[in-house]
């Protein structure tokens, strides 16, 4: 039994910005499920949602500064949640990172940086909780002091760092580098140094002793110009010790079979029962009922990395066809405001919510019978997962993990049952375009398409599989 301090600074279901919180709600409990001591570690924001009681467990001393350190559950398990208190630095409203407005933090560094010295003494073992790691697995450049901090301890845990966007880097001035009061010999290029300004995810790539990416072709991806950020070469110095682990999915929350939030469930066995879901998609949209046109649904935030410029700019293209679109999500306002008055120009073909609902996302996924992603990058993405767990099946930009997880609709990958979706490689219309007009073909032999959907739903995307690999990594070292 391995004992893993598993250092997040976002956890599903406490709190969440995007999909690291996923993984760091779901791979903690599946390893714990595998038998191993896991302990979560994050910080204690005033914007929590703690259902179980929390408890007081001690008061570290760090920096000249009081920290406490309290302790709840994940839900549903037995995985010790540690939540790290400094009121001064994690009790503000508003989001982890950024204030109501959405600019990042004044003092972003100083907060993870502290945030980064608790985790290394609970690690340790120093923190009064008589528990020392084994090994010690960090996530994005919150948490990139950590391993640089634990090189220079004798008796140190091994160390995974997992990139869930190369994007975000947490960079900031040298002087910072000095004002935090870090160990001097972490001002270097093998560690914390980075073009003469102090880099957390520099410092997390450089010192860990293994390096992971959320799916195996963005780990190729991150090694490349257009990927890395400025990181790449690193990434190549380092690909020996650099792996992709595809993320699971939440197989309770998304399960056609039990899901309370659509209007019908339905399995592999009766998958005549999804149009049910068809029919009530349709109608909650104000679209035309007819189960014989095929719906396209889209959720996702509304920005350039998902390629929604793609989509409006084929949508007066896409309605020449006997489709309808269905769409939810938020983000570039001018996106926004041309997707809605597309949905004005073709009410009968076009509807659009703006905003986030978790009802209607279970709908679009279970009532339509295409999922559209074609995302300029996407490190692992879930509704593609999601999508074809309801027989939905994925139009996707070969890119990350959507490139690991559908399998084209090509005559071969038809004949041997592995096909479960659709693929185009450049990020243009065109490409797109053609490959809408490729599933709607095959859309209308429905003898291929319900074999398709089987494929599609049979595929396991469990936490399990993922929780396995990492298992192995860390027995590894």
């Amino acid at each position: 039994m391995k004992k893993i301090l598993f250092v997040s600074s976002e956890v599903q279901p406490l709190i969440k910005t995007g999909g690291l919180a996923d993984v760091a709600g779901s791979l903690p409990i599946a390893l714990a499920e595998l038998g191993q001591d896991v302990r979560v570690i994050l910080p204690k924001y005033q914007s929590l949602k703690l259902d179980s009681e929390i408890e007081y467990r001690c008061t570290l001393r760090i920096d000249n500064r009081d920290v406490n350190i309290f302790q709840t559950y994940l839900p549903n398990s037995l995985v010790i949640a540690l939540l790290v208190d400094s009121p001064d630095y994690f009790s503000k409203a508003g989001n982890p990172y950024t204030d109501e407005y959405g600019n990042a933090w004044a003092d972003n560094a100083d907060r993870f940086a502290l945030f980064c010295r608790i985790a290394v003494e609970v690690s340790q073992n120093r923190a009064y909780l008589d528990w020392k790691a084994d090994v010690v697995h960090c996530n994005d450049w919150q948490t990139g002091l950590v391993p640089a901090l634990l090189t220079l301890e004798p008796q140190r845990p091994a160390t995974v760092f997992t990139i869930h966007n190369m994007a975000y880097q947490g960079n900031f001035p040298q002087e910072t580098f000095y004002r935090l009061n870090l160990p001097g010999q972490l001002w270097s290029m093998n560690a914390l140094e980075y073009h003469g300004m102090l880099s957390f995810l520099k410092g997390g790539l450089a010192t860990a002793d293994h390096i992971t990416t959320v799916s195996p072709t963005y780990a190729l991806e991150v090694q490349t110009a257009e990927y890395g950020y400025g990181l790449e070469g690193l990434l190549q110095h380092r690909h020996h010790e650099l792996n992709g682990i595809i993320n699971g999915i939440d197989t309770d929350e998304w399960n056609p079979e039990t899901d309370v939030r659509i209007a019908q469930t339905f399995s592999v066995e009766n998958l005549d029962q999804k149009n049910i879901n068809k029919t009530t998609l349709q109608q909650r949209s104000n679209l035309p009922e007819n189960t014989n046109i095929p719906v396209i649904g889209l959720i996702s935030r509304l920005v350039d990395q998902k390629g929604i410029d793609l989509v409006i700019e084929c949508l007066e293209d896409l309605v020449t066809y006997p489709i309808q679109f269905i769409l939810l999500g938020s983000g570039d306002k001018g996106f926004e405001h041309r997707l809605k008055n597309l949905s004005y120009l073709f009410p009968d073909k076009i509807a659009i919510t703006i905003g986030y609902n978790e009802d209607l996302a279970h709908l679009i996924e279970a009532g339509s019978d295409i999922f559209l992603m074609p995302s300029r990058f996407e490190p692992c993405g879930l509704n593609q997962m999601y999508s074809q767990r309801y027989g939905t099946l994925p139009i996707v930009r070969k890119t990350g993990g959507l490139a690991d997880t559908v399998i084209d609709a090509m005559p071969e990958t038809i004949a041997n049952k592995t096909a479960s979706g659709f693929v185009f490689d450049e990020a243009a219309t065109g490409a797109m375009l053609e490959t809408i007009k490729r599933a709607l073909l095959l859309y209308d032999n429905q003898k291929i398409w319900k074999q398709l959907q089987k494929n599609a739903m049979l595929k396991d995307f469990s936490w399990r599989q993922s929780a396995e690999q990492y298992l192995n990594l860390y027995n590894h070292l």
